[in-house]
């Protein structure tokens, strides 16, 4: 294929997977109730589940205080248009996440002339995977990320003069900076796979630099996470898994490049 022909295949993708996203989009719109309210707003009801689960856990080890009660802030909008962009937004962003699946087969359509006929028909196991790790990470950027910052910021205060009272913008902000940034960072491994597969990447370079891999998790950590050292530390553990992860995946694709090189060599 020419280069033209990689930029319309690529126009073609681009458009697929915005068509898909509107889709999406409007599933949401239509499931509006449950996603503003049960989803987005979750988060602020001290009854949230993950709030119930650490106050579960501060009572086994004794620590009644650390359960959440009450959230003493407020939610408003400021703009004359705020709602309207907010609701807008909030659907086209549940769009992407729900049609995610769908843009990762556009994508491995798109570099599927570059592969082996075997690397070919993983494509399978590839979109799963890759669907699975994306929506794990948006889960666990839901369920522990957005709590941890939720519960730090909303009984957070420097005098009792100051009201919380965020935006809508502020807050839905976070919540799908937290929510899509995990579905990102986990598929660490994928990126890796690919990495490795290029030549970019090796095992030694990962193991070599596993320390400073570490310091720049902790960095992602403390920027994602409110600034509470137990909070750093919960999100940076299944980060630091997925590194060692990525670091056993990356050593079997360059084995099998090594055999696969040797079988050409030798004509095998």
């Amino acid at each position: 294929m020419s280069f033209m022909d990689h930029l319309e295949d690529l126009r073609w993708l681009l458009i697929r997977s915005t068509i898909a996203i509107i889709v999406m989009a409007c599933v949401a719109w239509h499931f509006d109730d449950f996603v503003f309210t049960t989803v987005i707003f979750g988060p602020k009801d001290p009854n949230f589940v993950t709030y119930e689960f650490f106050c579960k856990v501060a009572r086994f080890f004794g620590e009644e205080g650390s359960c959440a009660t009450e959230f003493s802030f407020t939610i408003q909008s400021t703009e004359v248009g705020g709602q309207f962009d907010f609701y807008m937004w909030t659907c086209i962003w549940a769009g992407f996440i729900g049609a995610f699946p769908y843009i990762l087969w556009e994508v491995w359509k798109f570099i599927r002339p570059a592969l082996y006929d075997k690397e070919r028909k993983s494509a399978r196991s590839f979109i799963l995977v890759s669907s699975l790790l994306f929506f794990t990470g948006v889960l666990f950027g839901y369920f522990i990320i957005i709590p941890l910052s939720v519960n730090f910021f909303g009984t957070f205060s420097a005098s009792n003069i100051i009201e919380n009272r965020f935006s809508i913008a502020s807050y839905t902000s976070m919540i799908k900076t937290s929510a899509l940034v995990s579905g990102l960072v986990f598929e660490l491994p994928i990126i890796i796979y690919f990495l490795s597969r290029l030549g970019l990447v090796t095992p030694e370079f990962l193991r070599k630099y596993r320390k400073v891999s570490i310091i720049v998790i902790l960095i992602i950590a403390a920027i994602v996470t409110p600034p509470d050292v137990s909070a750093q530390i919960i999100v940076s553990i299944p980060i630091l898994v997925l590194y060692e992860v990525s670091i056993l995946i990356s050593a079997i694709v360059v084995k099998n490049k090594k055999k696969r090189d040797e079988r050409i060599s030798t004509g095998v």
